[in-house]
């Protein structure tokens, strides 16, 4: 039983009503435009490591030593985002207007904060803390180069991360996946230019490729401002109280940080994998970095579902309509399923020549091939596992959500292809890749199930005898 309600009011022009209309075609529509947006993200970080490599070994291997300061402060946002994507659409679909406004104010403050402390903390310490990494010498003054620009310009990286949250929240999937779009064509442009230095550029090498990334990104971070600020009007320009912003940072922390901690585990389990593979050889190494770049390609729409998935159910939550919630979850997980033995039957048939496209050595195309044969099989229940993770940290459940994740990775996938690995080899480590997915996909159907329904008869419980009343007529 639910209380009847009255349809939300928009906090702005272009948020959208998730709360009315048909469930899977919704989501459906909401998803296709951040496909594009996914996709121009993976050719965003592609673009970077192809031009770069055209330096010489030295560039590469010192934008590569980046990739882990990088990946944590992207994780912080990350956090930080998905954190205001679930509230915000949450208070959405209460028709809050002024909560919106409030917790959407208070994410760029907070991410603002964050960064403010890391960057000045992290311009101190490149030379100290890339050496503790290994770099030296030349590599040492690329990364300095590199580094140093990026976080002078991590701003412009940090505000489109929570902006694009907090507008996917209020229900337009549009707008922030045209622009991460867009800004990855600007830099596909200004990355030769600036690298190369083409025409009237003049040649940065290294500092080229981090000057076009600020600049590509400083055009999603205009435009996130201008939705928010202009078009939307939810950021709120009046000093707060100190308790109105705790109160706002309090719940956005609670689901940021595990969530952003959680981001940045995964690159050590991933370290893991990559150590145990090593084992056998660094061409075995190379077709499994071979293949997870095909798989980007392969999850761009799961993903990219994801991403939706949260501000559908989160406007929905808030509405008190559990039938749209439980309706969402099912229907997501649907779609995952229907996408992902779709990957998997043109991944089986396609593998080969696919990864011939990356590399033509022998011992790297049988790995690679491998996993592309074995692992798409459960790419559906990794997506139901994203569903479910998602939908947890809606329902103010992070560490739920968490822990799914930690017990696939550390707990079922790294242990058992150490083990495996010992007694069947390289397809062992993919088959224990696949039924981690399979695992823990079906505990988050189970698990996000039952919380929804737990939220929906403590909403029966406390709802007034007149609501329920109207609700049974």
């Amino acid at each position: 039983m639910r209380a009847r309600q009255n349809p939300p009011a928009r906090p702005g022009p272009g948020a959208a009503r998730l709360t009315e209309g048909n469930v899977p075609r919704g989501l459906f529509r909401l998803a296709i435009p951040m496909v594009f947006g996914m996709l121009g993200m993976v050719v965003f970080n592609v673009t970077d490591t192809f031009f770069v490599s055209r330096l010489g070994a030295d560039q590469l291997a010192a934008l590569s030593f980046t990739f882990p300061v990088v990946m944590i402060l992207n994780a912080l946002a990350q956090g930080i985002g998905m954190s205001s994507s679930a509230l915000v659409s949450r208070a959405v679909g209460e028709t809050n207007p002024q909560k919106v406004e409030r917790l959407a104010t208070d994410s760029l403050a907070l991410g603002v904060a964050v960064l403010a402390l890391i960057v000045s903390i992290g311009l101190f310490t490149i030379r100290p803390l890339f050496t503790a990494l290994g770099a030296e010498g030349i590599i040492l003054d690329h990364i300095a180069e590199y580094m140093v620009i990026w976080y002078w310009g991590s701003i412009m990286v940090v505000i489109p991360m929570i902006g694009n949250n907090i507008i996917r929240g209020l229900g337009d999937s549009k707008t922030p996946g045209t622009v991460m779009a867009i800004s990855a064509s600007v830099n596909v442009l200004l990355d030769p230019l600036l690298i190369f230095g083409l025409g009237p550029f003049p040649a940065l090498g290294i500092r080229g490729a981090a000057i076009a990334t600020v600049l590509a990104r400083s055009l999603t971070a205009v435009v996130a401002l201008y939705v928010l600020i202009r078009r939307e009007r939810i950021i709120r320009f009046t000093r707060p109280t100190v308790a109105d912003i705790w109160y706002s940072w309090r719940q956005l922390l609670y689901i940021a940080v595990p969530n952003a901690l959680i981001n940045m585990a995964l690159p050590l389990g991933s370290a893991f994998v990559t150590r145990i593979l090593a084992a056998f050889g660094p061409a075995v190494v190379a077709g499994f970095g071979v293949a997870t770049r095909v798989e980007m390609f392969s999850l761009l729409f799961i993903n990219a579902l994801g991403s939706v998935t949260g501000p559908y159910i989160g406007q929905n939550l808030g509405g008190k309509l559990f039938d749209r919630v439980h309706l969402a979850r099912r229907s997501a997980e649907s779609f995952c399923i229907v996408i992902g033995v779709i990957a998997a039957i043109v991944l089986a048939s396609l593998a080969e020549p696919i990864a011939r496209i990356f590399s033509p050595d022998p011992e790297v195309l049988r790995t690679a091939v491998l996993y592309l044969r074995i692992v798409p099989a459960a790419y559906g229940f990794q997506g139901i596992l994203r569903i479910g993770s998602i939908t947890l940290n809606v329902l103010g459940r992070p560490f739920h959500s968490a822990g799914l994740t930690v017990l696939q990775t550390f707990g079922i996938y790294i242990p058992l292809a150490a083990l495996t690995s010992r007694m069947w080899g390289v397809p062992a480590i993919f088959v224990s890749l696949g039924l981690s997915y399979l695992i823990g996909g079906s505990l988050a159907h189970l698990l996000s199930a039952r919380q929804i329904q737990a939220a929906a008869e403590k909403e029966t419980e406390t709802a007034p005898p007149s609501s329920m009343a109207e609700a049974r007529r």
